[in-house]
């Protein structure tokens, strides 16, 4: 099992960020959500490790505040 890497691992980091802003441009906000979902589907798909995966997830997660709902 691979562990997550989150350190800098990118040779040209702003021209991906180019990239991420350029695949919203001119798209409803329905989809730029449709377009990340595609994209972090592909992105699971070539990573393949289930661990690695459910890593990224937590850390993702990490001091984003979950709002409760009235039920």
């Amino acid at each position: 099992m691979t562990t997550l890497n989150i350190e800098p691992n990118l040779a040209a980091p702003d021209d991906i960020y180019q990239a991420l802003v350029d695949a919203h441009r001119d798209l409803t906000a329905e989809q730029s959500q449709l377009v990340n979902a595609k994209l972090i589907l592909l992105l699971v798909n070539h990573i393949g490790d289930a661990g690695v995966i459910a890593a990224a997830i937590a850390k993702a997660r990490e001091n984003i505040a979950v709002e409760s709902t009235p039920r």
